[in-house]
């Protein structure tokens, strides 16, 4: 997720601007722990899903 459509709950404004401290430090927090931030348990059990699909059909095609 990125800053642009966050609203602060403690100035009201977007978070983007970084009018409050509040703004300003989930602002810098959201740049700072970047991607890994977007991961989320649900994501990293559909790729374990999948890796697990394509190792099934790796090993019926070996055989």
């Amino acid at each position: 997720m990125t800053c642009d459509r966050l609203v602060c709950a403690n100035c009201a404004g977007p978070v983007n601007e970084a009018r409050c401290s509040v703004c300003r430090a989930q602002r810098a927090r959201q740049h700072r722990d970047g991607l890994s931030a977007a991961v989320t348990p649900a994501m990293l059990l559909a790729l374990l899903v999948a890796l697990l699909s394509v190792a099934l059909a790796a090993r019926e095609m070996a055989l």
